[in-house]
């Protein structure tokens, strides 16, 4: 059930044996000994790529049940002896909505669990997770994911930080080359090369180090340096948003070590997808 409802979600078998870490033939064949004994047709498998059936439509709803129902019976026992809890790291100042609507949802599916929140700063974006200071982390990429497993959830694209009087803070859109020889700011040392490389535009960069949002802004503010921020986010004063176009979107993620064993992790990942795609 687990691997069918992974490529009803993903529509795609490669993506799906991605997620689930494992090669695609043992997973098709998985699906058709599947198909086999419900006697019905799941997928519809042509050049045009992967889409659900009808019969595994009704099987995509029923699929969600009973994997919610097998999670919430290892709950409620690890509740009985009190080891139904988790950890989730945020990372500290992310004005993402998608957190309060999982938050909500989350407390309503599982109202005896135990959730901890942990939030971090700019300088660590698994949010602990590779200290083994949370099970998940809600946060952003990209990072070093050796033996995590993640799930993509949104991309958001990503502006240049301007003084509004700077001149390029005129500008409709940038592209990196337009920053190439400004100042910028940047994390401290031992900050995770990808993530580093990422808010820096793919260069290494001299300016003023930061740890967190409200530093990135007064960077600015007080140096007139650059960086890169969430095109919707609402600056200070004194601040301005500049689309940049060859800039990736920063993608909304999730992240869990890959040989866990706590029952709320799968359900807190199914459930975040559910929202995020909400």
């Amino acid at each position: 059930m687990r691997y069918f409802l992974t490529v009803a979600e993903e529509l795609h078998f490669g993506r799906a044996a991605i997620r689930l870490h494992m090669s695609q033939p043992p997973l098709s064949r998985a699906i058709r000994q599947l198909e086999t004994e419900l006697g019905a047709t799941l997928f519809d498998r042509s050049s045009a790529g992967v889409a659900l059936t009808p019969a595994g439509t009704v099987l995509l709803d029923e699929a969600r049940a009973l994997l919610d129902r097998a999670d919430r019976v290892r709950l409620r026992v690890a509740a009985e002896v009190g080891t139904a809890t988790i950890t989730i790291g945020l990372l500290g100042e992310d004005t993402d909505p998608g957190v309060l609507r999982l938050a909500d949802a989350y407390r309503g599916r599982h109202p005896h669990a135990e959730i901890r929140i942990r939030e971090t700063d700019l300088t660590d974006p698994t949010c602990g997770l590779h200290a083994g200071l949370v099970d998940i982390a809600l946060t952003r990429a990209p990072f070093d994911e050796t033996g995590l497993a993640v799930r993509e959830l949104r991309a958001d694209p990503v502006g240049a930080l301007l003084r509004s009087d700077d001149p390029l803070a005129r500008r409709r859109s940038l592209r990196l080359a337009d920053l190439a020889r400004r100042r910028w700011f940047r994390f401290p040392e031992g900050t995770d090369p990808h993530w580093q490389s990422y808010w820096n535009g793919g260069e290494i960069r001299d300016g003023p180090v930061v740890r967190a949002v409200q530093e990135c802004q007064q960077a600015v503010l007080w140096n007139g340096t650059v960086g890169m921020t969430l095109l919707d986010h609402r600056p200070t004063a004194g601040l301005t948003v500049v689309p940049v176009t060859d800039m990736l979107p920063s993608r909304v993620l999730l992240a869990w070590k890959r040989n866990h064993s706590n029952p709320l992790i799968h359900s807190f990942v199914r459930l975040a997808t559910a929202v995020y795609r909400e």
